[in-house]
């Protein structure tokens, strides 16, 4: 459905296309939302599919990309963390995985976060020695690490154990993934009576450690669901127009952590068209369980498990439990949907009185939609880097933030002004280029410059040459001796001005500043530690990632490497004689 622009307004399904559309064209019986949404509509275009599952596929599709005013949209899409077990390695590393399951190993989740999987990883070293190191760290060590010292790793990397006792520990790792914690349990016990039975007391209190640790573990899971092996429990909570979803992650018997989203309700969706909206969208690249538990039935129950039976390729169920112990899981997830929610409002309540008194405070028309704050991050030149975070009416928008490799001459010389009118070119050469007519949220309402006058002249310049007058901007100077609360606010032909020094606006302003600065040097410094890896290595063809870290392993650095001899170059793993002349006829040719 199009308004008269040909902006899209709704993206929907219908099994029956003219009882659908007659429906729509009846006038009757219909709530404000949808009254509201056929009033706009001007024009309706069809797209047909052969079966209906793909019908509901291309519909989540197109809403994610087109993003309509009426229908149900999931915000935070972005993939979840899992555990892996490497296998390319005789002695597997265990570590954090996100994204595609390129890499051979075993995987364990989704978690619901960076912080609930290390909260998992140091419990499970804790019980089952695994290393974390790579495996350059692995090959170089020659003496075990502080993880050995504190009991988290066996130190296989210098044979403190041997390939077969090691597998055996990744063995009982998986098991415990795996949920089979009685049977890790039982073998360990088993371990301790016989080291103890046979005198090894030393090794008998090692495991009597681990079978502590593994119980605490067990003890910690906030749920430890018995008749529930694999599943994920979704609870949506809707209030004044506005809706939280809960997911908890229920996999191996326990509680892998839990997520809150808080999805686009169309202007008013009721809550089986909002439930079913989000779990055709949530799970577009996400496998789902065994089990799905809801606490709202979705309209097309039968369509939507086979969509989500196609994305797992096996059967998956969806329920909405009533009594038991999943009802009490639910019941669990949409108490803290709830309690999110309220929480979500209040500081969205905090947050908007924030931006009315900005707009306030700096003569606006309005309280800004969305603030860009800039600075900049370099040492000496060296590594220069432009950064960009936004914030709007529910606080920082992190998907937004943006980061600028410094390219012209700016950086190099110091040039603070230089390098804020090369980031403001770039940002808003793109946005003109992308939305000329401004119909999409990514233009801003205020520019938040860190710095004083030359800052907010050398920025007001770019925008005049673009032709963009009619945003306002403030820049953000320290102040006198440069301290926190005596901030000086500067604006295009008009006076210096200072807030309150226990101003909630100031506070804000502040920490909108400190945000942009922590971003801008985390740029910087990521950059400076990549340029440090650097070695002449990486220009000479043949030579990958693998060879490089042998050559420098047996030499100990790029320089020792230019200055060795051919015989010497082959007595590294790898390097070949026609390889080793290559490598040294580079370095001649380098003088």
């Amino acid at each position: 459905m199009l308004n008269p622009k040909g902006e899209v307004l709704y993206v929907g399904k219908a099994r029956n296309l003219k009882a659908r559309v007659s429906n729509y064209a009846r006038g009757n019986a219909h709530s404000a939302r949808i009254a509201r949404m056929i009033v706009e509509t001007a024009s309706m275009m069809f797209l047909t599919t052969r079966t209906e599952t793909e019908a509901l596929l291309l519909e989540q599709n197109l809403i994610k990309q087109l993003k309509p005013r009426y229908n149900v949209l999931l915000r935070d899409d972005k993939s979840f963390p899992n555990i892996l077990i490497g296998k390319e390695h005789p002695f597997p590393q265990i570590k954090k995985h996100r994204g595609k399951k390129t890499e051979k190993g075993s995987y364990f989740g989704p978690f619901a976060s960076a912080g609930a999987v290390t909260r998992t990883l140091n419990q499970l070293q804790k019980v089952f020695l695994l290393r974390n190191c790579t495996d350059s760290m692995f090959e170089g060590r020659t003496r075990p690490c502080l993880q050995y010292q504190i009991k988290r790793c066996s130190a296989p990397c210098v044979g403190k154990v041997d390939e077969a006792a090691y597998g055996a520990l990744v063995k009982d790792a998986e098991l415990f993934l795996q949920g089979k914690t009685t049977t890790v349990q039982s073998d360990l016990a088993a371990q301790m009576n016989t080291a103890s039975e046979a005198m090894e007391f030393e090794r008998a209190a090692a495991l009597r450690d681990r079978i502590k640790a593994l119980t605490q573990i067990q003890s910690a899971q906030g749920i430890n669901p018995k008749g529930v092996a694999e599943a994920d429990v979704v609870a949506l909570h809707m209030e004044h127009g506005q809706a939280c979803v809960q997911v908890f992650f229920i996999r191996a018997h326990q509680s892998w952590g839990n997520r809150d989203f808080y999805p686009k309700t169309g202007a008013g969706a009721e809550e089986p068209e909002i439930m079913e909206a989000f779990l055709a969208q949530f799970y577009d690249d996400k496998e789902p369980p065994p089990l799905v538990l809801l606490s709202h039935p979705v309209e097309n129950p039968d369509l939507v498990g086979h969509l989500l039976s196609d994305r797992a390729g096996r059967k998956v169920e969806i329920a909405v439990p009533l009594r038991g112990e999943k009802a009490e899981l639910m019941e669990n997830a949409a108490r803290n949907a709830r309690e999110s929610l309220a929480r979500r409002m209040s500081e969205s309540s905090t947050q908007n009185k924030l931006l009315l008194g900005l707009a306030e405070a700096f003569d606006l028309d309005a309280p800004p939609t969305r603030i860009e704050i800039y600075d900049n991050a370099h040492i000496q030149g060296s590594d220069a880097v432009g950064g960009m975070v936004v914030a709007g009416a529910e606080g920082f928008i992190k998907s937004q933030y943006r980061k600028y490799n410094i390219k012209s001459a700016a950086g190099a010389n110091s040039d603070d002004f230089g390098m804020m009118r090369e980031v403001m070119t770039r940002r808003f050469e793109r946005l003109l280029k992308e939305d000329p007519e401004r119909k999409s949220d990514a233009w801003p309402d205020l520019l938040l410059i860190d710095g004083g006058a030359g800052q907010v002249s050398a920025v007001a310049g770019i925008l005049s040459e673009l032709g963009v007058n009619d945003i306002a901007m403030v820049g953000v100077a320290k102040g006198i001796d440069r301290d926190a609360g005596k901030e000086e606010f500067y604006r295009e032909g008009q006076p210096v001005m200072a807030l309150p020094r226990n101003d909630p606006v100031l506070y804000f302003v502040q920490r909108l500043r400190d945000e942009a600065h922590r971003w801008a040097n985390g740029a910087h410094v990521a950059k400076r530690a990549k340029a440090v890896s650097i070695t002449p290595l990486d220009d000479i063809p043949g030579v990958g990632a693998a060879r490089k870290r042998a050559l420098l392993a047996h030499f100990g650095s790029a320089k020792a490497v230019a200055r060795a001899a051919v015989p010497d170059l082959m007595a590294v793993d790898g390097i070949s004689e026609p390889l080793a002349r290559k490598i040294s006829d580079f370095f001649s040719a380098r003088g």
